[in-house]
């Protein structure tokens, strides 16, 4: 049967990529002197490899929290004779002036150097090691890097990379892009307005692309030296003035041309039905327009009586915008995000971005996440509203946009906390079955992302709920360590928010559910034992017993499961005194009992730590709840449980007075004649060991007696699990996750961003 879409497993190249990079000295490289990294001398990698080792390193570095950034990684391509180097994408503040200085050597044609912001005018004398090769060149959001940096007096002598630390001082006059022959593509948004980009820019009159996003252009006229090369010119939030207009309508072969804004406000220039004519009559090879965030003039469009004759159509002959009439055929993109006229029923474009439906918005953030996050934030929030209100038409899309988004921009709160709010939507079961495996993993690993960047509470309880639509712990499972961490360290703070409280415990509950032993022993070296008894006692500080309170014990009782290090764990930790004073403050909470007395079942069953328990105060609590009418029989029955396997071992390990063993005993024989055999009952066994040790008669008959009504009860009632019992009563246990333990409901899919 085929796959949902998008659930083809990854390329061999790309899992040999990522191994070696997370084995490097076991795959292509040695430890040298002072533990450096050095390439094995009989390695040689061609530039298809070098750059998908490159950029797959930059990549694991932004996404993978348990990836270890390697110093004098760039070190390694220092050499063209073995490796070799074409096109790199770079980003963020780990990509500093010693990173780019060690591949000076190499025959760039590609660079893109995104929101690096450690790089200084250091990095500049690398570029133009390059200059001979480079096509294409990006330094959005570099903006330190046309700045030099000084030195403090006391720290001469000190390591050259500490410089990086220390504010911008000079802009760097010295360095043009003189000789840059080969360059076409050149991206300088956000450039400081300290640097003049009319002197920057005049070496080069072969750009066929140009980004000025942002940039101050004090004499616009500059632009028209392009006339007759440029196809695609970007002025986003460049304040737009007449005289800019009418230089650009003179750039004749552009194919191209952004024009747009972030928004509205404290902007003069108004977008008149003129201007827009006079762009579509002077760009007569345009297919791409982006005049998003404008203020738009009624003289743009027709009348809203005249644009409904008729179904929406994309021929500009009918376009409900007035200046677009003149297109001779309809634009491939058009960028009318945050205007009126993207509400209009006619547009003459393939592609549109607005806020009027499904497509738009998606457009929009497939259009503006990279260098817009602003605007990707905004669509992202109405797609939430979208998989919210309504109904998402393209699931497979909107997903694949929301995860790329967060993955981009995983240092932007604002971009998280919508994702995820649109995750949460957008995974829930309505959608389930249309989403492929490898995408709900990429799903989760973005949620995980976003967790362990932000403790603040919006982000925090907005992953916790995404991770509520899945499938626990199966969906998990392949980050299992990684998620409960995340959980437990959400549950440190004494004073966490209520809701996401709820939310963790639940979610560590149902994590330590139906695994086997050696992840409950992983998570309880974590520390889960110990977190849960501490959210026990602040409840029991305040005296409120609510849900965090019964899931913790919940989760207690299964982590405990079958796994002594847990329950040993539990008793050093204090946890029977926490028991003793639940059960009095509490003394008609029946949930809460039963899963009390369901853990403490699981502490019994370990003869190591039956000594323990034997002591008179307790005895005689479990003997006094062996009368509990509390959620049926439930309370009862545990408490007898734990009875008869301290009765198991015998009278010559009752090393107590009072109450006596055959007091107890009697007790006990009475509450079993006393429950109904037709009793239905919350199943809590993983394995029937427990139960068939108790069998052998002559040590402790009362005991027997608990374990046969327990598997009558069973096999009589659950009659679906009586041949389970009879195939494998004679092994030493039935393994697996037959039944699952209580794990508590989840109530409160509230949402907020």
């Amino acid at each position: 049967m085929a796959g949902k879409a998008g659930d083809n497993p990854d390329s061999l190249m790309a899992l040999c990529t990522v191994f070696c990079l997370k084995n490097l000295r076991r795959t292509m490289c040695y430890t040298g002197v002072r533990n450096r990294l050095y390439l094995r001398p009989d390695v040689f990698l061609p530039s298809e490899i070098c750059d998908k080792l490159v950029n797959v390193y930059m990549e694991l570095v932004h996404t993978d929290s348990n990836f270890v950034p390697q110093d004098g990684f760039f070190q390694l391509f220092f050499d063209p004779r073995s490796t070799r180097l074409t096109r790199l994408q770079l980003k963020g503040d780990f990509v500093r002036d010693k990173d780019l200085e060690a591949i000076g050597k190499q025959d760039l044609i590609e660079l893109n150097l995104t929101s690096c912001n450690h790089l200084s005018a250091r990095s500049l004398q690398t570029l133009s090691s390059f200059k001979h090769t480079l096509v294409s060149l990006n330094l959005f959001g570099c903006a330190n890097i046309f700045f030099h940096k000084t030195r403090a007096p006391l720290a001469r002598g000190e390591d050259d990379d500490e410089e990086e630390h220390l504010p911008r001082h000079a802009v760097d006059s010295d360095f043009t892009f003189q000789g840059f022959n080969r360059l076409r593509l050149l991206n300088l948004g956000n450039l400081p307005a300290e640097v003049d980009v009319e002197v920057l820019l005049k070496p080069l009159p072969a750009l066929t692309s140009l980004d000025l996003s942002g940039v101050y252009l004090a004499r616009p006229a500059f632009l028209a030296q392009w006339r007759d090369r440029l196809a695609s010119l970007v002025l986003y939030n460049v304040d737009l003035s007449e005289d800019l207009i009418s230089t650009v309508v003179q750039i004749s072969r552009l194919r191209h041309l952004d024009i747009s804004r972030e928004n509205q406000r404290n902007s003069k220039f108004k977008m008149t039905k003129k201007i827009l004519t006079s762009i579509v009559r002077g760009l007569g090879s345009l297919v791409s327009l982006d005049i998003s965030g404008h203020i738009m003039l009624d003289n743009c469009t027709m009348p809203q009586i005249e644009e409904a004759m008729g179904p929406p159509s994309i021929e500009p002959c009918k376009s409900s915008i007035y200046p677009f009439q003149e297109l001779k055929r309809p634009l491939q993109f058009l960028g009318l995000y945050n205007t009126t006229l993207c509400n209009v029923t006619h547009i003459p474009a393939y592609k549109v971005t607005g806020s009027k439906n499904e497509d738009q918005v998606l457009n929009a953030i497939e259009a503006y996440t990279e260098y817009r996050p602003e605007l990707a934030h905004r669509a992202i929030n109405q797609l939430f509203d979208i998989a919210r209100i309504q109904h998402c038409n393209q699931l497979l899309r909107a997903l694949q946009l929301v995860i790329a988004a967060l993955k981009c921009h995983k240092y932007d709160k604002s971009i998280q906390v919508t994702g995820s709010a649109a995750l949460f939507y957008l995974t829930n079961t309505e959608y389930r079955n249309d989403q492929s495996v490898r995408l709900r993993r990429q799903v989760i690993e973005v949620v995980l992302n976003g967790m362990e960047q932000y403790q603040e509470v919006t982000v925090q309880r907005n992953c916790c709920l995404t991770l509520c639509n899945f499938s626990i712990p199966e969906e998990l499972e392949f980050q299992y360590h990684r998620v409960n961490l995340l959980l437990l360290k959400i549950l440190e703070p004494a004073r966490q928010d209520e809701s996401i409280q709820r939310i963790a415990v639940h979610l560590c509950n149902a994590l330590v559910c139906q695994v086997d032993n050696d992840h409950k022993e992983a998570v309880g070296k974590m520390g889960f034992v110990k977190t849960m008894l501490n959210l026990i006692k602040k409840k029991l500080q305040d005296r409120l017993c609510d849900q965090v309170m019964e899931f913790s014990w919940s989760a207690l009782w299964n982590i405990t499961d079958e796994t002594p290090d847990n329950c040993e764990m539990f008793l050093n930790c204090s946890g029977m005194d926490l028991f003793l004073e639940c059960l009095q403050e509490f003394p008609d909470k029946q949930e809460l009992h039963r899963n009390m007395l369901g853990l403490l079942g699981n502490v019994a069953e370990v003869k190591a730590l039956r000594p323990q328990l034997l002591t008179s105060q307790f005895i005689s609590v479990f003997s006094n709840l062996l009368d509990s009418k509390a959620d049926g029989i439930e309370v009862s029955y545990n408490a007898c449980g734990v009875l008869s396997h301290i009765m198991f071992d015998g009278p010559e390990a009752w090393t107590i007075e009072d109450p006596e063993r055959v007091w107890v005993m009697d007790k006990m024989w009475d509450a079993i004649q006393s429950w109904d055999i037709s009793s239905r009952r919350n199943i809590n066994y993983r394995s029937f060991e427990p139960i068939l040790r108790l069998l052998p008669q002559s040590i402790s008959p009362v005991s027997q007696h608990w374990a046969t009504w327990a598997l009558y009860n069973l096999v009589s009632v659950y009659r679906e699990f009586a041949h389970l019992l009879v195939v494998h009563t004679s092994k030493q246990c039935l393994r697996g996750p037959v039944w699952k333990k209580k794990t508590g409901c989840l109530l409160f899919p509230f949402f907020f961003i």
